[in-house]
């Protein structure tokens, strides 16, 4: 049962992580993370699809080894999350302290993944 929720969840999380290569606003690679973690647990032939996929295989080898983040997608996630809260700034109607959250919660991500390795350095 464990197996089949695990696959079943992977799956999904590989169908957000497509989806995101495509959308500019959502994310690819946290997703194809997760979805490499479920894939672990339950299906060595999909773990090993998305570790040889030329594109995402090396992000998700170099973040699986070492937990290691190349300095482009650190550049990008921390673009993205800067654009994105000038955007909800801009365009939604909240009380200050909704734009404070959000401004707490995207500076937690970017220090998160500002301070990973970068894959150069690993």
């Amino acid at each position: 049962m464990k197996k089949v929720l695990y696959l079943s969840l992977g799956l999904f999380l590989t169908c957000l992580g497509i989806i995101g290569a495509f959308l500019p606003v959502m994310p690819t690679t946290v997703f194809l993370i997760g979805a490499l973690f479920c894939f672990t647990k339950s299906s060595p032939r999909l773990e090993s699809w998305l570790i040889q996929h030329p594109k995402y295989g090396p992000s998700l080898v170099a973040w699986r080894k070492h937990g290691a983040i190349s300095k482009k997608v650190k550049c990008i996630a921390c673009c993205s999350m800067l654009i994105s809260f000038i955007l909800v700034c801009l365009f939604a109607s909240m009380p200050i302290p909704a734009y404070i959250g959000i401004a707490m919660f995207m500076g937690v991500g970017a220090y998160f993944v500002v301070t990973r390795p970068s894959m150069s350095a690993v």
